[in-house]
């Protein structure tokens, strides 16, 4: 920075803190602590390590509901294989019983064929009944090898809980001593200041910018000379002006 270039911050200067340009340089330093404040609360690792906590104990949640629900559905198909196999055993037992009482060969093989299908079902009963036990069996041991995670899930998701907790509560102490500061700071800036302050904060986030050398830091436009004159001339009793270029308030 040339000796040119080189301005005193009114915010810190003694000699002009207690301008109207240092008030509300003060009061915009204040508010621009406050937003990074708020971002960095946002953006916190702790929040991320939270987050990352919480959806593996989601995961962990859903996969545990997927093999419970899965156990029962293997459950009520096995219940319906035992109802269904039992059905068959009883209808191969009469056709057999049936059997030794007839003795026309057309009907013996009728019931022999009907004998043959009950028991070729009656073996696709029991096999898929069986693969269903085998595979209840499976779950059932992955489920409880999968329960023996969770006592250490809600302790990890509970530890980054409470380091949420104290680095969000760190940067609410922060926030509330700029508060208390900020509202002394605009308690002595004037209410037109303060309207034309919000009105233009809210529009471009920085109310308040300083001329340095030729250049707006609000926009980092350059003024011309005549530009620069006329501001100068504008802020003569008050220190501050408008930025032809933003628009900001600008401290000269």
């Amino acid at each position: 920075m040339t000796a040119e270039e080189e301005t005193t911050d009114p915010a810190t200067d003694p000699e002009t803190a207690d301008t109207v340009a240092g008030r509300l340089l003060v009061l915009q330093r204040l508010d621009t602590e406050a937003d990074q404040l708020r971002i960095r609360r946002e953006r916190l690792a702790e929040r991320d390590a939270h987050a990352a906590r919480s959806a593996a104990l989601t995961e962990w949640e859903q996969r545990r509901a997927a093999m419970r629900a899965r156990i029962d559905e293997l459950t009520a198909a096995m219940e319906t294989a035992e109802e269904r196999g039992a059905r068959l055993r009883a209808d191969k037992q009469r056709l057999e019983a049936q059997l030794k009482t007839v003795i026309a060969p057309r009907e013996a093989e009728a019931l022999m064929h009907e004998i043959a299908a009950a028991s070729e079902q009656l073996d696709e009963v029991d096999t898929q009944e069986f693969a269903d036990l085998s595979e209840a069996t499976t779950t059932e041991e992955a489920l409880a090898a999968h329960l023996g995670d969770e006592e250490a899930l809600r302790a990890a998701l509970g530890h980054a809980d409470d380091a949420l907790a104290r680095a969000v509560a760190d940067i609410d102490r922060e926030l509330a001593d700029i508060d208390e500061r900020r509202g002394a700071a605009r308690d002595g800036v004037e209410p037109a200041d303060i309207e034309k302050y919000d009105r233009i904060r809210g529009a471009l986030g920085v109310a308040v910018a300083q001329l340095v050398g030729h250049r707006c830091d609000g926009c980092h436009l350059d003024l011309s000379a005549a530009e620069i004159d006329t501001a100068k001339e504008e802020a003569a009793s008050t220190g501050v002006t408008d930025c032809p270029q933003c628009g900001r308030m600008l401290a000269v």
